[in-house]
């Protein structure tokens, strides 16, 4: 039942409501439905930074062409082999690249043990946890990362280079449990310093800074995001780690764009791009069985 003052909204309706609104503007359908699962999702999870909130930005980089309709264009595979790949997105929508590379990671993973696929040319993919959410549906361990535009300011540093690059991995586990990881590299992820702006509210300690390079509390000072653990002397310079490691493997590994080439999607700019790893239930079995011996 809704509270005084909210509006509950069943999550068909909201999912339903995604697909009209990119349908409307001519996008593939297949692909506005795989948008649709991403950002409900999120929003299911409680992660509303990254769910319906976010439909006006990708349909503002649908109507000025950052990111392709999808009209008769689909990923394409560069090259591969039994338990690896290159995929392009050809640019359009995120989470379509997105299940469009899982599926080929855990088909490479059913049959060989792993599965990697390196994609470029992608648009933002949601939240990182529904891609190690599908590889637990498939019995797997699924690992997903992404690079971003840049937005975290690195350690002894005054500038962004790096962006919030998380990192994912969803593991089954006995009786229809699970663990599902999906974090910043960042001390927090950018979408949830805007929702304290729009509702007023201050920041927490350790999450941003100004343009003095001086930590705040003020959502309209914030200049960048402190990278995981906050300052050196909290441990930042980890998180400015783990930001680089997923830079590596996503920019750099796929030859494509990384760094403060990486486009900013809010602004209508070019792509990002992804990593993901698949481990299949034998893969797991034969790893197990070595641990025991």
């Amino acid at each position: 039942m809704a509270t005084a003052g909210k509006l509950i909204v069943p999550e068909k309706d909201v999912h339903s409501f995604i697909i009209r609104c990119l349908e409307a503007i001519g996008t593939n359908t297949e692909h506005a439905k795989a948008l649709a699962d991403a950002l409900t999702c999120a929003d299911t999870r409680g992660i509303y930074s990254h769910g319906l909130s976010r439909i006006g930005l990708y349909v503002k980089c649908l109507e000025n062409k950052a990111i392709s309709d999808g009209q008769g264009v689909e990923p394409t595979i560069v090259k591969e082999n039994i338990s690896t790949a290159l995929v392009d997105g050809n640019n359009i929508l995120g989470p379509a690249i997105g299940k469009f590379a899982m599926d080929l990671a855990m088909k490479k993973a059913k049959h060989s043990g792993i599965g990697l696929v390196s994609v470029r040319g992608s648009s933002h993919f949601g939240i990182a946890g529904w891609y190690g959410l599908q590889a637990i549906e498939n019995g797997m361990i699924g690992m997903a990362f992404t690079n971003t535009y840049s937005m975290l300011v690195s350690t002894r540093s005054k500038e962004m280079v790096l962006g919030t690059n998380p990192i994912s991995l969803g593991a089954p586990a006995n009786d229809g449990d699970s663990f599902v990881l999906d974090m910043a590299t960042t001390a927090t992820a950018l979408g949830k310093v805007e929702l304290k702006g729009k509702l007023g509210q201050t920041l927490p300690g350790g999450w941003a800074i100004d343009h003095e390079g001086k930590e705040t509390r003020d959502p309209k000072a914030f200049h960048g995001l402190l990278p995981l653990g906050g300052s050196e002397e909290s441990g930042g310079y980890k998180g400015y780690g783990l930001s680089m490691m997923v830079e590596i493997l996503c920019g750099i590994l796929s030859g494509s764009a990384f760094g403060l080439n990486t486009g900013n999607w809010k602004k209508g700019e070019g792509a990002v791009n992804y990593l993901w790893t698949h481990f299949s239930k034998s893969n797991m079995a034969a790893i197990f069985k070595m641990a025991e011996n």
